[in-house]
């Protein structure tokens, strides 16, 4: 579906689905649909501490005192606050005290649910004055509740005093949170999908303060798990490699120029032309994100190409003996059309992000917007700062008359080399073409392969399962003592800050789940800030998977990714292996489920091999007998209250509402059994059901047994699944996704009904290589047809496109080297280097034909490029790589999220210069030997055309 009609897509739904609401039972919430995308992931927590308020005081301070302030930021959006249970009016009955009064708890419930109500006032008129008639209603206070009386058709009334005890409390505990081990509440913090994560944080903690003052004494604040710290520790990376690169570009220029100024000049260049790169982000609607700062960062070692050879160009017609203004003048006109012609080719790379689709789309047009505005500006630049910057600080050093260096020497011995390799060219470069091709296929085939770079991160998130149906209490003591192993295995100093949701959110905040979902009361969710990680992060996942495993064996890990970016493009699976068993009968997806986990156990590299569904939930199943309960005046319906109310509570089935308080919030009104008093399977069955009798009880008329259940289903439409997950340690995606299909195999053919359907990330890294190889395919087509249109010949842009074999080789030797995988940003890498190599490739080649139309000799035309150009394009190169080399190193904080761009770059760079220097001039010399220096122009002007015709020039 179209980013564009999303909002109608999401209206159309949401009219749809409200017309299920009849369908639904009693008490349940309409449904909430929300896009899926930035807006529904968290970029952090604000925690609520205090040692004097109880989780649910401070779950109501936090919906109430600081939540309103948080609706007031821009772009920010929150769910209810994680922790505590909402602020209830507790009808805690007894059932002693009802079976002595005769009474059942749905009588209790229809006494509230009429003495208790919301009702308008009208008006009196009399004489002059007009007079409202509130009536009480609504109770004014939490105590009323217990003057209610209970009719039961006698003279003498009963009161709900009598039979139940009022507390201004709580909903029943379904859930808590603990930061650092002490329970707590904290609201999660998102942000509209437009919005900026980086704004939205700074202006929440510019908000901070203010919340505070209005919070009662003893609560505190504070904000945690900032994911905006990746987008800051960006920015911050992206300063330092840009000063690095600079220099480092001006160290190149020094070195081969022997010229300061000009060195000066090229690092000036970079600034200018990225700040410039930024402002026309801003202009076409584009934010500081990862990905255009990649761009930004990888525009830097790029932008030094245009005013590199600017310079190097200016010092060789320095050369030739010409005036400082001559010399500029000729130099910046001579290379102005094949430097625009470079400048379009690189440009030309980023064609398919106008027609991917997806999520590599919506990356790539970022980081090519970042680059193609700073590209531009780069090449006007050169054309107009750095002619005039040259002719203001550079000399006119005439570089004939100073002594032959070493680059002199090195050039006049390659270019021997060149001259004999001349005699063997075409098998030369058939040999290489062929062996760069062939390695080009097996590497592609064999080295991973991943949508993204694994990134060693200080935070991890966990989900740890305890045996289905323990109480969230036991839960609770269990994640404590978890706490406490990685207290010991981590180091306690070393843990910034932990924070874990235990069990379900209160049936009150329907919209929660959205942004955290546990199973049951038997399940948590944590996630764990450190100070500081010593070595790879899977290596300490896999540490604390075999430390918890061996002192609390009947634990299930599962690692989840907890960056932003990860959980948007994993779109909403916890472990990068999914797979959904599907069918109409859950029972055999279940055992095809159970198969295949077993086979994904004897995968050495996969780790949290699991089903996590909750598919042995522990219940007490009650069958009614209705021939009996009919006998007795009952119905399955007055048992299901009475059931409700007791075993839950009458929230569902009866909504009541209480408003109090100073800021007069309305609060559920709930009659409710205290889990205390019902704690065996006898004091359920002698749960009352008939009004005014203590007789019939639940066990007159109804069955207990203890059986196992379904604690949740998954379902597709309206067909059941299965999930069967697991993480990767070491191992990269492709791989797996293979492995999995292999195992998938070995288990014959699919039983009759079931259907297996690969989720996770496997689709997704599917659709982002389909998309690269068809934007790669696409830059290439694009680029060949301009070069074609501006030589006016087919065989001199094949040559120059004879690069890309090389540079796809140069990129992936260097990642295999590196241990990197081939994931969206190196292959976004490659495609940069194809634009670059290729703007070297036009460099020589140009000044080849040229020449060559002039000489009619193809070998020695490109003998002459080579020497011509050389300097320059080694130059460049070597410019490029020093700018990238900060990148290439995952320098700074957060480096080895875009390193594999950098390296994919570098590696092609390298690769293309030894195949522009040596084989192109070989390949030039072979396919245009005998290709003819007439022009194929029709202009019947046109001196060198063979339609030229002399007497058209004299009209």
């Amino acid at each position: 579906m179209r980013v564009q009609i999303m909002g109608e897509a999401i209206a159309s739904i949401n009219a749809l689905s409200s017309r299920s609401q009849v369908f639904l039972p009693p008490g349940a919430p309409p449904p909430f649909i929300i896009r899926f995308d930035a807006s529904s992931q968290p970029v952090g927590q604000l925690v609520f501490r205090s040692d004097t308020k109880t989780n649910n005081e401070l779950q109501d301070i936090a919906n109430f005192n600081a939540r309103p302030f948080l609706i007031a930021i821009p772009g920010l959006t929150t769910a209810p606050p994680f922790g505590g249970s909402p602020r209830t009016i507790e009808i805690n009955i007894d059932p002693n005290r009802l079976r002595t009064h005769s009474l059942s708890p749905e009588q209790v419930v229809e006494a509230i649910s009429r003495q208790n109500i919301t009702s308008p006032s009208g008006n009196v008129y009399i004489n002059d004055i007009n007079y409202l008639t509130p009536t009480n209603n609504t109770l004014k206070t939490v105590e009323e509740f217990g003057d209610i009386p209970i009719f039961k058709g006698q003279v003498d009334n009963v009161y709900i005093r009598d039979v139940a005890t009022i507390k201004d409390g709580a909903d029943i505990t379904t859930g808590y949170a603990l930061i650092d081990g002490k329970r707590s509440v904290y609201i999660n913090i998102a942000k509209s999908g437009n919005a900026s994560t980086y704004d939205v944080v700074r202006n929440l903690k510019k908000a901070i303060p203010n919340i505070q003052r209005n919070l009662p004494e003893g609560v505190s604040i504070s904000y945690e798990f900032d994911q905006s710290v990746y987008v800051i520790n960006a920015v911050k990376s992206l300063v330092v490699e840009g000063v690095l690169g600079a220099l480092l570009t001006g160290l190149m220029v020094l070195l081969f120029l022997r010229d300061r100024r000009a060195a000066l000049i090229v690092i000036l260049t970079i600034p200018i032309s990225i700040i410039a790169g930024v402002l026309f982000l801003k202009l076409f609607g584009q934010t500081i994100n990862i990905m255009s700062l990649s761009g930004l960062a990888l525009a830097i070692g790029i932008l030094v190409d245009e005013s590199t050879v600017t310079v190097e160009n200016i010092h060789q017609h320095f050369a030739m003996g010409k005036s400082k203004a001559q010399a500029i003048w000729d130099a910046c006109k001579e290379i102005a059309f094949p430097k625009l012609l470079i400048l379009l080719c690189i440009l030309a790379v980023f064609a398919p992000a106008i027609v991917m689709t997806g999520i590599p789309g919506a990356l790539f047009m970022p980081l090519a917007l970042a680059i193609g505005f700073s590209m531009i500006i780069s090449f006007l630049m050169s054309q107009t700062f750095v002619p005039v910057m040259a002719n203001w600080l550079m000399k006119n050093k005439k570089e004939h008359e100073t002594k032959e260096n070493g680059f002199d020497r090195f050039k006049a011995r390659f270019l021997h080399f060149l001259n004999h390799l001349m005699q063997r060219k075409k098998v030369i470069f058939s040999l290489s073409m062929i062996a760069a091709l062939t390695v080009v296929s097996f590497m592609y085939i064999h080295i991973g392969k991943d949508v993204l770079p694994s990134v060693n991160s200080r935070q991890f998130q966990v989900r740890i399962t305890a045996p289905e149906g323990t109480r969230i209490e036991k839960t609770e003591q269990k994640i404590k003592a978890v706490l406490g192993e990685l207290d010991t295995l981590l180091g306690q100093d070393n843990v910034s800050i932990s924070s874990t949701f235990i069990g379900q959110h209160p049936s009150t905040f329907a919209v929660s789940p959205i942004y955290l979902y546990n199973a049951g009361p038997h399940e948590a969710l944590m996630q764990v800030a450190l100070r500081s990680v010593d070595g790879d992060t899977d290596a300490m996942k896999d540490k604390i998977r075999k430390h918890l495993q061996e002192r609390m064996p009947e634990l299930k890990l599962s690692f989840e990714p907890i960056e932003l970016t990860e959980k948007i493009l994993s779109q909403g699976a916890n472990t990068p292996v999914e797979i959904r068993v599907s069918g109409m009968m859950k029972k055999m997806n279940m055992m095809y489920a159970n198969k295949l986990l077993t086979k994904l156990k004897q995968l050495d590299y996969m780790r949290d091999q699991q089903i996590p569904q909750s598919m042995n939930y522990p219940a007490l199943e009650i069958h009614i007998d209705r021939t009996r309960a009919a006998q007795l005046g009952l119905d399955a319906q007055d048992i299901a209250k009475s059931l409700v109310a007791t075993t839950a509570s009458s929230r569902y089935t009866s909504k009541n509402m209480w408003v109090g308080g100073m800021m007069h919030i309305a609060y559920d009104v709930q009659v409710q059994m205290p889990q205390h008093l019902l704690t065996s399977e006898d004091e359920l069955a002698n749960i009352p059901l008939s009004k005014n009798s203590d007789r019939p009880v639940l066990g007159d008329v109804a069955t207990i047994t203890p059986v196992k259940t379904m604690g949740e289903s998954y379902n597709d439409g309206t067909m059941g699944y299965t999930t069967v997950t697991a993480n990767l340690h070491q191992a990269d995606l492709a791989r797996a996704k293979k492995d999995v299909e292999l195992a998938i195999a070995s288990l014959g053919e699919l039983p009759k009904g079931i259907n297996i359907k690969l989720a996770g990330m496997a689709p997704v890294l599917d659709d982002t290589f389909n998309s690269l190889l068809s934007g790669l395919l696409i830059a290439v087509i694009v680029i060949f047809l301009m070069l074609t249109a501006n030589f006016q010949s087919f065989k001199v842009s094949f040559v120059i496109l004879t690069t890309v074999p090389f540079v796809v080789l140069g990129s992936l030797l260097l990642l295999h080297l590196t241990g990197s995988t081939l994931n969206l940003q190196s292959f976004m890498g490659i495609i940069m280097s194809v634009g670059v190599s290729i703007a070297n490739a036009v460099l020589l080649i140009n000044n080849a034909e040229t020449l060559r139309l002039q000489t009619g000799d193809a070998t020695t035309s490109a003998l002459q490029a080579a020497n011509l150009r050389m300097r320059p394009i080694i130059m460049t190169t070597l410019a490029m790589v020093a700018g990238m080399l900060p990148m290439a190193i995952g320098f700074g904080e957060g480096g080895d999220q875009v390193s594999p761009l950098g390296r994919a770059v570098v590696g092609g760079l390298f690769a293309s210069t030894f195949s522009v220097l040596i084989l192109l001039p070989l390949l030039f010399s072979w396919i245009q030997q005998k290709s003819s220096i007439t022009s194929v122009s029709l202009d019947p002007e046109d001196e060198s055309s063979i339609h030229y015709s002399p007497s058209n020039t004299n009209l």
